[in-house]
């Protein structure tokens, strides 16, 4: 149960701090990945404007438009001559009906003047006047000749710088989700060792007073017995004799819940027939059921197997059946299913009563759904406790829910 617990607090630490240096990452990437656009957006345009005003002309003694410089911002690199200079750019002119005038590719060496042509072509037969081609962003503007110019620039260089980042944060991102691993577990001991301490606490009260219980009750029962063979069998000894009866169960079902509490593994499987075991509990409450007028129905799978303890699942069969009978309304009905899919499925289902449990906590200890009721029938809210324990013990699933007129319980091995 501790390590249980201590799993599962490593386990959403986790998973927090994976959520957490997702966002994080995926954010500085994101960023990245924008500024790194639009940088490459402002250059290009500087460039289509230059090529866009032809030869520079003076205004009053100012620099031209495409010349001046671009302070930037604090997210936003300045742009300059110098910048404008290092590009890797090409420009493709073209007249009115895009027939190519001629190829300016002193700023790059990598495309040759045919492919320059044809990315040209390709960019004037997209009908916008910018977009992407591969590594090569685009724009088209008109010259002072009523030609027009495609600038072409290469953005390999700004992919290359994000995934280059990217790679170095994911990298980032691993060795501190590692550390964090070594660090949590390394202090998920001491975070649950308060409530380590309580649960062992609790678990040694459980199963002390369950033994110190067991004797005063011994004795309770042969003093009935000694009663009885004295003054003969009465109505007070046989309600001295039903309680300490009902509280002996008791005590042994608190018992069987500590004991599993402090185990974390079952005992040694075996391989057994489930199909077998569950013919053989069914039988031991059919006379039971007959008395209540329940209509019992069976279809057991042949041959359906599992690897488990035999004494722990005969003990999980006898906990569902004998609830079943119990709170079966007479005249009811009673079915029990047992099938082979990817694993064994069995599925008990009894007709319910006036009152409809509560799914969501009848595998609660101590919770009943009508407690009048269950004091009389002798239940006490504990054994659907020790059912949901063993079935997880052998690492199983086990399930409520309220189908119509009947409550299902669905156990998978």
């Amino acid at each position: 149960m501790i390590k249980s617990l201590q799993r599962k607090f490593v386990v959403t630490a986790m998973i927090a701090v994976t959520v957490l240096l997702a966002v994080l990452l995926g954010g500085i990437n994101l960023g990245n990945a924008l500024t790194q656009s639009r940088q490459s957006d402002r250059l290009l345009q500087s460039l289509a404007m230059q090529e866009g005003f032809g030869p520079a002309p003076r205004f009053d003694g100012e620099e031209p438009p495409f010349r001046r410089e671009d302070r930037g911002g604090f997210f936003r690199e300045p742009l300059t001559e110098d910048s404008r200079m290092a590009a890797l750019y090409f420009v493709v002119r073209l007249d009115a009906e895009d027939r190519v005038l001629g190829v300016e590719l002193r700023r790059i060496a990598s495309v040759d003047e045919e492919q320059a042509a044809a990315l040209a072509a390709q960019a004037a037969a997209g009908g916008r006047g910018y977009g992407r081609i591969g590594d090569l962003k685009y724009q088209i503007v008109e010259t002072a000749d009523d030609c027009r110019s495609c600038v072409f620039l290469d953005v390999r260089e700004q992919h290359r710088a994000i995934l280059r980042v990217a790679l170095l944060s994911a990298l980032a991102g691993l060795l501190a989700w590692g550390a964090m691993l070594l660090l949590v577990r390394a202090l998920s001991r001491r975070a649950i060792r308060p409530i380590a301490e309580n649960m062992e606490r609790q678990r040694r009260f459980v199963t002390d007073a369950g033994h110190e219980l067991k004797t005063p009750l011994a004795i309770i029962q042969a003093n009935v017995d000694a009663m009885e063979l004295t003054g003969g069998e009465n109505k007070y000894s046989r309600n001295i004799r039903s309680q300490a009866e009902r509280l002996s169960a008791l005590t042994q079902n608190l018992l069987t819940l500590a004991r599993m509490d402090e185990s974390s593994a079952p005992p040694e499987p075996t391989e057994l027939s489930l199909s077998e075991l569950a013919a053989e509990s069914l039988e031991m409450f059919r006379e039971g059921a007959a008395l209540k007028k329940i209509d019992v129905q069976a279809e057991i799978a042949a041959d359906v197997h599992v690897r488990g303890d035999r004494q722990q699942l005969q003990q999980l069969l006898s906990i569902l059946l004998d609830n079943a009978v119990k709170y079966c309304p007479e005249g009811g009905r009673l079915s029990l299913r047992l099938r082979q899919e990817d694993r064994a499925v069995l599925r008990l289902a009894n007709s319910l009563g006036s009152e409809r449990p509560d799914t969501e906590h009848i595998f609660d200890r101590f919770y009943r759904a009508d407690s009048a009721r269950s004091q009389k029938g002798g239940g006490y809210g504990i054994g659907l406790s020790a059912a949901q324990a063993i079935v997880r013990l052998h690492g199983g699933e086990i399930g409520a829910a309220c189908e119509g007129g009947e409550i299902v319980f669905t156990v998978k091995l």
